[in-house]
């Protein structure tokens, strides 16, 4: 399994990290950590040192009740960033946005995936996508942002999911996608509750029916620090712990904002199924 980008091509046999760079005021667990340019430029230098693939550009928080930002505000914040990191690596760089004009503005700048959590919903979004023909990563969610966590509600969330994203792959590739360049995310976080959450990790495999990549972001979620009565920037183990539940459930991407502990944990993973694999050859 792979996804491509003109002339670059990622193998996703075995799961790659992620790398978070949210260049916000108010993210989660890392807002205003990385506005000034050259704290988000060293960051991002060392998460590709400490073991990330692909790097998360993001300029505006899609946490429950965060503001909207304008198109401008939010182009102003990534392209820069990505312009630089451009200069300095050849990595993947995916930027995190709903909006077209940002899409564009990033890929022009050097992003080559385009990550959006309204799954290509917003106007223009889906047709920007298809003409920059470059990877998208569509995401389930329930709701919008800033009322998402009011009252979560299904009659079966692993099957519901499901069908959301066979809707939107069916969209992707009318409006011009290439199937296989479409990469799934359940949407850990976005419109679910804590059960709803640990439903869809134990239920992992089922997104494999579509034969697509399947992104898995839990890292510092309230899907772990609620459950484990603890702050974002203290549940390292929790984060792992998904991490690698969802790595050996046979997720591709894993979003993360520990890369250098997901890392490792991931090669663990990898080295288990490679032997288990061979085993059975």
């Amino acid at each position: 399994m792979e996804i491509t980008h003109h002339n670059k091509t990622l193998s996703l046999n075995s799961p790659v990290v992620m790398g978070i760079l949210n260049v916000t005021p108010d993210s989660f667990s890392d807002g205003g950590q990385f506005q000034q340019q050259a704290h988000a430029l060293e960051h991002a230098m060392q998460m590709l040192a400490d073991g990330a693939t692909i790097l998360d550009v993001g300029g505006e928080s899609t946490r429950p009740g965060a503001v909207d930002v304008t198109q401008q505000d939010e182009i102003d914040r990534v392209v820069p960033i990505i312009k630089a990191i451009r200069e300095r690596s050849d990595c993947w760089i995916s930027i995190d946005t709903s909006k077209a004009a940002v899409m564009r503005a990033a890929v022009e700048a050097g992003a080559n995936i385009i990550n959006d959590v309204r799954a290509l919903r917003e106007p223009g979004a889906l047709e920007a996508a298809a003409t920059l023909q470059v990877p998208v990563c569509i995401m389930h969610m329930q709701g919008q942002p800033r009322t998402m966590q009011s009252a979560p509600d299904y009659e079966n969330i692993t099957q519901e999911v499901a069908q959301f994203l066979s809707q939107r792959i069916d969209a992707c590739i009318d409006a011009g996608i290439v199937r296989q360049n479409i990469i799934l995310d359940p949407g850990y976080g976005f419109g679910k509750t804590l059960s709803h959450n640990y439903q869809l990790l134990a239920q992992l495999e089922a997104f494999h029916e579509f034969g697509l990549p399947i992104l898995a972001g839990m890292s510092r979620k309230s899907m772990i620090y609620k459950m484990l009565d603890k702050t974002p920037q203290d549940i390292l183990g929790g984060s792992i712990a998904c991490a690698t539940l969802a790595a050996a459930k046979g997720a591709q991407i894993i979003r993360v904002h520990d890369v250098k502990e997901t890392a490792d944990a991931l090669k663990v993973v990898a080295m288990a199924v490679r032997e288990n694999h061979e085993l059975g050859e």
